[in-house]
């Protein structure tokens, strides 16, 4: 069995513009290439992104101009010897599409469990990195811990999660954080 750290994207390991189509606009946070290289080559995580690609669904982005910005980030990361082992993406809106086609967007934990399916990942020992209400959720209903990053909306979504008592396992203030919160907690150090 392998063990993941599922990732959001925007927000998360790179600035937000909205609906980043464009591969030119990818600017990687500080910290975000050498983070992922500990967790990947050091502690031998899966590194997994699953993110709401609504963008898709309100005509502003294609699935080409998703795997555009996709591909960028593993190149950006190329530089520092490690690449996200798959880009999992849901393009679905529920005010542009059924509620059926929309089973995949976070916060429902439909990603996770696919890429669990396909990489055989232990959820017991992955966690999930991002920014938003909706990603902590998805983690917490997959059963894996969950880091919520303040870059992005992680600050706003912050305030939201505690009135909502849907506390992340750590808050972290940037992506470096987060990584070291995952490698003390996996290597079991206080």
């Amino acid at each position: 069995m392998n063990r993941a750290v599922f990732l959001d994207r925007d927000g998360t390991l790179n600035e937000d513009p909205g609906y980043l189509g464009n591969p030119d606009e990818v600017k990687l946070f500080p910290g975000v290439g050498e983070s992922l290289a500990f967790l990947k080559n050091k502690l031998k995580f899966k590194l997994i992104v699953v993110s709401n690609q609504s963008g898709i669904a309100r005509g502003l982005l294609t699935h080409h101009d998703v795997q555009a910005v996709n591909e960028k980030i593993n190149q950006l990361l190329g530089e520092y010897s490690v690449e996200i082992d798959k880009f999992y993406y849901c393009p679905y809106h529920p005010e542009f599409n059924s509620d059926e086609d929309c089973l995949c967007r976070k916060p429902s934990p439909a990603m996770i469990y696919e890429s669990a399916k396909e990489f055989s990942i232990n959820l017991c020992k992955s966690y999930l990195v991002g920014d938003s209400v909706a990603d902590i959720q998805c983690g917490i209903q997959a059963g894996i811990k969950t880091v919520l990053v303040l870059t992005g909306y992680g600050n706003e979504h912050l305030s939201i999660l505690q009135k909502e008592n849907k506390i992340p396992n750590f808050v972290a203030s940037n992506f470096n954080d987060a990584c070291q919160f995952i490698k003390k907690d996996f290597l079991g150090e206080k």
